[in-house]
């Protein structure tokens, strides 16, 4: 249920504060608006028409992950369980960003898909196909529902409107450019937004470090102890109390099926290096979005962690005290409410908003791709001109924005919505990117194995949340004793485990396609040098894939040992 307007806490913003707000809003839908003469084709609509120079699509790669569940979930989770969130970064993203970046996108840019799912019906036919693209479907409401409810509250924490009214208008504003302009509007505007998002919270950040003493008063101050500043063996965040199945479930759980399942088939995040200008291009988007990604951390969790020192409601919250209606996912906005002065409000507001918008248009626009392309052209109308697919595809940016006033209902119910998305990430993205990973390099495994591994991945996973103590509230079971992240982690492992496990069982019982078929989908079958731009040997160290990749490598390694 989405309650009404509460009265927990107001922003106390003035005239210059919403003028910032309003300016913002303005430039967002004059880029949708100059972004529409662009669309000519449905190429141009749902993928930029393959146009764009790497370093525009490697922030916009980075700007569409860098949404409300990052800003708001990634700061909650810092002030909940402390420095073991910065595992979502240096262990849950950077190594598979530099893996899609390296090995995948060759396979997705070269093939000419226009889609994940698109690449999967030419691996495995329309059963997995048709399974992997309504399940993302789904997934990309969902998830949207959490952008959208998020910045929702931001509009009622500002103008105190009811939140269902704020849901709306929320909703209207995102919807006015991904519908003009496609994916080009929501690339450019997500460029925009990742410079505004940082210019809002490093100020913050910094005003946050000054209240509190610095690092050293951090160190004094947090609570329940200094272990909160210690990334392993992040028992708190798991949740499970031995410290070696929690390093496990974070490694394996996290840092292996749900990372790379999240960051190497999520449609979401490929599409934006899809909209590259070329396969070289593609490849450095995710490896360029991986050098701001591991240092987001700094201004996203270490405020959160401040917050729950210098916040009265967060002290009183983590202490187990009544704290009223306030809970995890406020700790961005009161440390802002506590800290910042108005002009600088302002702009940590239309910070946050950016963001909001950038996850939200995300999943908006990869919803329209794969409903218009894998879905309504591949089962409901084959042949009809290309124009008539970019109607549909604003037609169903229009009603996943609708549809997504609803599930932000279902995100409203999470204290802490980390716990929730990485519960739907286990049942979407964990299945998929076994099948996926295997069918790349396994050129035995049949097309009935592929739809039947996801099918089966995904039950596991369901199964193992239900069996968990609060992944679907009152719903839940808690026979498995697992609660919290970690019981997402679990499941994402189940999911992994079960879908190859079917996958290799039922694929010696059924035919594989013939070695011909597979050339471009299966790597020992396809040609090295289609992998590749001609030119890419002579490109200089900082526009060379591996040298990247390679510098970003030892970059995380050396943050992960210095916060160990």
């Amino acid at each position: 249920m989405i309650h009404t307007a509460d009265s927990t806490f107001r922003l106390d913003a003035n005239a210059v504060d919403y003028l910032i707000v309003a300016t913002y809003f303005v430039v967002v839908v004059g880029i949708g608006l100059m972004a529409r003469r662009q669309v000519s084709t449905s190429l141009d609509f749902f993928l930029s028409g393959r146009s764009l120079p790497a370093w525009v699509t490697g922030l916009a790669f980075i700007s569409a992950n860098l949404g409300a569940v990052e800003i708001m979930g990634m700061s909650a989770n810092g002030a909940e369980f402390g420095m073991a969130t910065v595992h979502y970064f240096w262990v849950g993203a950077v190594p598979a960003m530099l893996f899609l970046g390296i090995v995948m996108m060759p396979f997705y840019y070269g093939s000419g898909v226009r889609s994940v799912p698109e690449f999967m019906r030419r691996r495995f036919g329309t059963g997995a196909h048709l399974v992997n693209a309504l399940s993302f479907a789904v997934a990309q409401l969902l998830i949207a529902g959490i952008n959208l409810y998020l910045l929702a509250t931001i509009v009622n924490r500002l103008l105190g409107w009811p939140l269902w009214v704020s849901l709306v208008a929320a909703a209207a504003i995102v919807l006015s450019y991904t519908a003009l302009g496609g994916l080009s509007a929501a690339i450019y505007n997500e460029v925009l937004q990742f410079f505004v998002i940082v210019a809002a919270l490093l100020p913050l950040t910094i005003v946050a470090l000054h209240k509190v003493g610095g690092w050293e008063g951090i160190k004094d101050k947090v609570q329940p102890g200094q272990e909160q500043l210690s990334s392993w063996p992040g028992t708190d965040l798991t949740g499970i109390d031995s410290p070696v199945l929690s390093v496990i479930g974070i490694v394996f759980g996290l840092g292996f099926v749900l990372s790379f399942g999240y960051w190497t088939t999520n449609f979401v995040e490929v599409q934006r290096a899809m909209a590259s200008d070329s396969i070289s291009a593609a490849k450095r988007a995710p490896i360029i979005g991986a050098f701001p990604k591991m240092f987001i951390p700094f201004i996203v969790i270490i405020p959160g962690i401040i917050a729950a020192i210098v916040v009265p409601e967060l002290v009183k919250l983590k202490a187990g005290e009544a704290a009223g209606d306030v809970k995890y996912n406020d700790a961005i906005l009161l440390l802002m409410r506590d800290l910042l002065p108005n002009g600088m409000l302002g702009i940590a507001i239309a910070g946050l908003l950016a963001s909001f918008m950038a996850g939200m248009a995300a999943n908006i626009s990869a919803f329209n791709t794969v409903f218009s392309y894998d879905l309504w052209q591949q089962y409901v109308k084959k042949d009809e001109d290309d124009s008539y697919y970019t109607r549909i595809g604003r037609l169903a940016t229009v009603a996943a924005t609708i549809i997504a006033i609803g599930t932000a209902g279902i995100a409203s119910n999470y204290s802490n919505l980390m716990n929730y998305l990485q519960t739907l990430f286990g049942f979407f993205n964990a299945p998929l990117f076994a099948t996926f990973i295997l069918g790349m390099f396994w050129k035995r495994m049949t097309a009935t194995a592929g739809w039947t591994g996801l099918v089966s991945g995904t039950a596991a996973a369901v199964l193992v949340a239900f069996l968990s103590e609060d992944s679907f509230g009152s719903a839940s079971w808690g026979v498995l004793g697992l609660k919290g992240q970690g019981a997402s982690f679990v499941a994402a492992g189940a999911a992994f485990v079960v879908d190859i496990l079917v996958s290799i069982i039922v694929t010696m019982f059924t035919r594989p396609r013939d070695e011909a078929d597979l050339e471009g989908l299966v790597y020992s079958l396809t040609p090295k040098e289609s992998l590749v731009d001609p030119d890419e040997v002579h490109l200089p160290w900082y526009q060379s894939p591996p040298k990247l990749a390679g510098i970003g490598l030892v970059l995380v390694i050396v943050l992960n040992v210095i916060f160990w």
